[in-house]
């Protein structure tokens, strides 16, 4: 193995101490891979008030630290958890006012993000470069998540650029999903406590004279990667760039594209303690049992248990495809199917569905909420699952639909692209495509999958061949280890041997 490296690794999401998306399973199995790699991993996460109705956390032995907040002075102290099976020192930003609140970004009775937020994350990224110097923690690579961290690659170059702590430390910023950036008032910059020279029109800090803190993270960084390579290759472009495809281009040569694992300790049927019945490639048929639970679950009749179970995990979102699934909803339930969808978001589709259940109980059930035990469940218990998105970085839903013998139906996008292959009439390929976002091409994908469905030693060959795929988080941590050398690399060229 190459040198072991000390790793930072900054994220605003850990699982399962601190959760909304994808990232949160990204960032625990990230850092569980990496240290079984050989590699020490330090995580920083904010000490959300999830994080301590999860886990004992006990205070870290450092003063604390005070940061200047426009007039005020912030004092925020550092805490620490474990997690059983996990090497990884999980380090915890503690500043109740900030982050002792019911949800992570948003206020759960307006659905409205907290006005600070700014302010609340500027202070995670601050503390944690200040935790790291006064713990004489000096990181080969710092790994930052999101517009959450982005200001850390920001300060890297610019208030801490002297820093004989971080002179040597690389920088990746990943980008799980591009929509969302951090945008906030210009009057931010000033929270920020860096030189007001520094915002101007298109400066890395400013875009439409806003502050945007993931254009920051974009432009400061050694090494950018975002979740796929086809997504990687698709913010390229004005129609997935979200506005800053011209950024992204003018860094084409240091961005990458890496598929996220699964965390196949989490995400396994013959392993998963939360489903009823454990099964695997070699004894298919348990899975029927599990249907039969999740029948039970929705209040399904069991005379139709041979009927195909549809399944869907995720935000109600435009994102997601919902507003295509809803358009076709009415038209799916007059075929023999079930339909499960779990999840929450966006008020309109939430009522929506909501209304459709209620006028049809015997075909399709929804669950306005996250539960960690249904999706687990749905996975399990469907024999297809639906992932129609817009556009998706990467996607995890259909790694683990892969991996219970639930056949994908995904839009060719982004990591969903680069995950399933398209069925054929032979039994080859792992799930089924449809290429335009339209409700139309999407129910031409569901019934090209219910009319296979039929066809039951075909089916199996196609359950097989997903369970039979290996996204393990060992070949996505080794890739990542490959970037933070680069970005070492890139930092230490910079570095003129007289520094020291």
């Amino acid at each position: 193995m190459a040198e072991a490296l000390k790793i930072v690794l900054a994220t605003p999401e850990f699982f399962p101490l601190a959760k909304t998306g994808g990232l949160a399973d990204v960032a625990g199995a990230l850092s569980k891979a990496l240290s079984s790699l050989g590699h020490e991993v330090i995580v920083f996460l904010p000490n959300y008030r999830s994080v301590q109705s999860k886990v004992a956390v006990r205070p870290v032995s450092v003063e604390p630290v005070r940061i200047r907040m426009g007039t005020k002075e912030v004092e925020i102290s550092l805490k620490e958890a474990n997690l059983p099976g996990n090497k990884t020192r999980i380090l915890l930003i503690d500043s109740p006012f900030h982050f002792d609140r019911p949800e992570l970004y948003k206020d759960p009775q307006t659905g409205i993000d907290y006005v600070d937020n700014d302010e609340r994350f500027i202070l995670y990224c601050r503390a944690t470069l200040e935790f790291l110097k006064k713990l004489n923690i000096r990181p080969d690579i710092i790994h930052c998540n999101e517009w959450q961290s982005a200001p850390i690659c920001a300060y890297l170059k610019t208030l801490y650029a002297q820093d004989s702590y971080f002179v040597r430390t690389g920088a990746l910023f990943s980008i799980h999903n591009l929509a969302y950036q951090g945008s906030f008032p210009k009057e931010s910059f000033t929270k920020l406590g860096l030189p007001q020279e520094l915002f101007y029109p298109m400066s890395p800090f400013e875009y439409y004279s806003k502050l945007n803190f993931l254009k920051s993270g974009i432009f400061y960084s050694d090494v950018i990667n975002t979740v796929s390579e086809t997504y990687a290759k698709e913010i390229q472009t004005a129609e997935y760039g979200c506005g800053l495809e011209g950024v992204l281009k003018s860094r084409s040569n240091d961005l990458y594209g890496i598929v996220n694992g699964a965390d196949y300790s989490e995400w396994s049927p013959q392993a998963d303690k939360l489903i009823p019945v454990q099964y695997d490639l070699n004894s298919l048929s348990k899975k029927r049992r599990n249907k039969q639970a999740l029948f039970a679950e929705c209040g399904f009749l069991t005379k139709r248990i041979d009927w195909p179970a549809l399944g869907m995990i995720g935000r109600l979102v435009d994102q997601k495809g919902v507003d295509l699934l809803v358009e076709i909803t009415s038209a799916l339930l007059k075929k023999e199917l079930l339909l499960v969808i779990l999840g929450s978001g966006d008020v309109r589709y939430e009522k929506k569905l909501k209304e459709l259940a209620k006028k049809h109980p015997d075909q399709l059930h929804v669950f306005i909420t996250f539960d960690e035990r249904l999706a687990h469940l749905i996975e399990a218990g469907c024999d297809i699952f639906l992932m129609p998105s817009k556009y998706e970085p990467c996607g995890l839903n259909q790694l683990y639909s892969l991996k219970y013998g639930t056949v994908p139906v995904v839009r060719k996008t982004g990591g969903l692209a680069d995950t399933i292959q398209d069925s054929d009439s032979t039994g080859n390929g792992t799930g089924f495509w449809f290429k335009g976002y339209n409700s139309k091409e999407l129910l031409h994908a569901i019934e090209r999958a219910l009319e296979a469905y039929k066809d039951r030693k075909k089916w199996e060959r196609f359950q097989k061949n997903g369970m039979s795929q290996d996204f393990s988080w060992d070949k996505a941590a080794k890739k990542y280890v490959e970037l933070y050398q680069m970005a070492i690399f890139k930092r230490e060229a910079l570095v003129s041997p007289g520094a020291f």
